[in-house]
């Protein structure tokens, strides 16, 4: 019950994480995983079949609490199974672009800047992709989405003649103005390359000091009279038995922008108020932990479609849309997805019409500027969390401008006649919503997220007393102790963020074998 290193959470970091420093003999892991293991599980791993894993025995599926500008029936999927969110999202794969790495290097992260984490993501990838620069022998395979989609096709070119040329992801650059298929980290037959398919299925029968165990929800961290994290203790399966695992070097939390705050607070670390609040002894009073929870709010437009769509897919959400809401950008602060689906999750409770048929475009502020927290309900592990996103609250209303933008390109794009013989009707917002004030109530009642929550512990220089991590992702305050999951971005890039998520996983290994 005793390893070097032992990782709480098998996710898109957490698999990448264990993978990589159980590749020296010398050491041992073990690596926890709330849920069950994905291994031959074809409901997880068949990548099209995505969208039934939502609100599913796999899903945490954590409501969000009541909003004062935003959609409160929200919920958060959140995976619980081996790879976590990479085993239950749609695998569209981003490099993070450069300009936000480089940003998160000159706020204080010293070694994240995109010269030195770009490296990480090329040794992660095997990409088909024309950019030189690409990767060719890593473990998580990338691959070009075929324009097999017809109405997807057409979408493109209707973005084309409103100023978003077609373009292809990935090759070096960051795309402010401009449209495309996707990559998704998938392989040939279209199985999913989750972390944990990639990084963990070919070695599990092969690597004698490395531990992966299942249906293993932590409960907090132990630490010794020196502050120094010494262990975990977990519930193993359903029963009554708490089970503890000892780390003789460090314990490193990989369990993602809700659980792993919840479990620093749990373990004693966190805002000091909060967790007196709720019972729980103060270790470190920590202000930065659960806040700045940030987020990719999305709204969506959808038509009822005038011809058959397509049957089969990839995964049913192939292309990107990417612009500029205002001059001066150097990233685009407005991304849409185009889905060969209908997306109903959120708009027939208020009566809106919906089809069997149909697709739709989802715009989504890429920059947000509203921030969110992650509190405790109590002290008991079993309870859910208190996810608060707090959508559409930034001041200056920049969030809601840019989504209301989103909307009315998005109205552009189905207007050409590249797109006149897919569209039928448009279902949502519907055409009786014309006024800005009409299609700000409709975003506010009816939006939903990308599911990309992040930046809850966030990382950051001495000097900033939210900073819960520093640039080497240590917990300030205590020893032994590191977080490695989507929590310790300062910001979200301005793209889906998975494969950024597992380039953190390859940063917190290096920074490890480095000590």
């Amino acid at each position: 019950m005793s390893f070097d290193y032992v990782v709480v959470g098998g996710g898109s970091a957490g698999c990448a994480l264990a993978a990589r420093l159980s590749e020296d003999p010398s050491v041992s892991v073990c690596l926890l995983e709330a849920g069950p293991s994905d291994v031959g599980d074809q409901a997880i791993l068949r990548l099209e079949d995505w969208m039934a894993l939502l609100d599913s025995g796999y899903d945490w599926d954590y409501p969000v609490e009541p909003q004062q500008r935003g959609n409160s029936f929200l919920r958060h999927a959140r995976a619980r199974v081996l790879g976590g969110c990479s085993s239950h999202n749609s695998c569209i794969a981003f490099w993070p672009p450069r300009e936000d790495l480089d940003e998160w290097a000159a706020s204080g992260c010293t070694g994240w800047s995109a010269d030195e984490c770009w490296p990480l993501v090329r040794r992660l990838e095997t990409n088909d992709g024309e950019w030189s620069g690409h990767g060719r022998s890593g473990p998580v395979n990338l691959r070009q989405v075929p324009p097999d989609d017809p109405c997807g096709v057409a979408v493109l070119a209707a973005a084309a003649a409103v100023g978003l040329p077609t373009v292809r992801f990935n090759e070096g650059v960051t795309v402010c103005e401009g449209a495309g298929f996707f990559q998704i980290n998938a392989a040939a037959d279209n199985t999913r390359m989750s972390s944990s398919h990639a990084y963990l299925h070919p070695i599990l029968d092969r690597r004698g000091n490395l531990e992966v165990r299942t249906e293993a929800w932590a409960s907090r961290v132990l630490f010794d009279e020196s502050r120094r994290a010494v262990g975990v203790e977990y519930q193993a399966g359903i029963g009554p038995a708490r089970v503890r695992v000892d780390a003789r070097r460090e314990v490193i939390l990989s369990g993602g922008a809700i659980n792993t705050p919840q479990l620093l607070m749990l373990s004693g670390i966190g805002p000091g108020g909060h967790l007196r609040e709720h019972g729980v002894d103060v270790l470190v009073d920590a202000p930065g932990v659960g806040e700045n929870l940030d987020d990719h709010v999305e709204g969506l437009v959808m038509w009822e479609a005038a011809r058959p769509m397509v049957g089969k897919s990839t995964q049913w959400w192939e292309i990107g849309l990417f612009t500029r809401t205002e001059p001066g950008l150097d990233r685009p602060d407005l991304m849409m997805h185009y889905g060969s689906v209908p997306f109903d999750l959120n708009t027939v409770r208020w009566g809106y019409p919906t089809t069997d048929n149909g697709f739709c475009l989802t715009p989504n502020v890429t920059r947000g500027r509203s921030r969110g927290t992650v509190r405790l309900r109590s002290r008991d592990f079993w309870d859910r969390p208190r996810v608060d996103p707090r959508y559409f609250t930034d001041p200056e209303g920049h969030d809601m401008r840019v989504m209301l933008a989103g909307v009315k390109l998005a109205r552009r794009i189905a207007a050409r006649p590249e797109l006149a013989e897919w569209v039928a009707r448009e279902l949502a917002p519907g055409p009786g919503a014309t006024t800005d004030e009409e299609l700000m109530d409709y975003i506010g009642k009816t939006h939903n997220t990308v599911y990309h929550p992040a930046c809850t512990a966030k990382m950051g220089p001495d000097s900033d007393p939210m900073a819960v991590v520093d640039p080497a992702l240590r917990v300030r305050g205590v020893r032994g102790l590191r977080v490695a999951d989507a929590s310790v971005m300062p910001f979200l890039p301005a793209i889906n963020p998975n494969i950024t998520c597992f380039m953190v996983g390859e940063k917190c290994a290096d920074l490890i074998r480095a000590t």
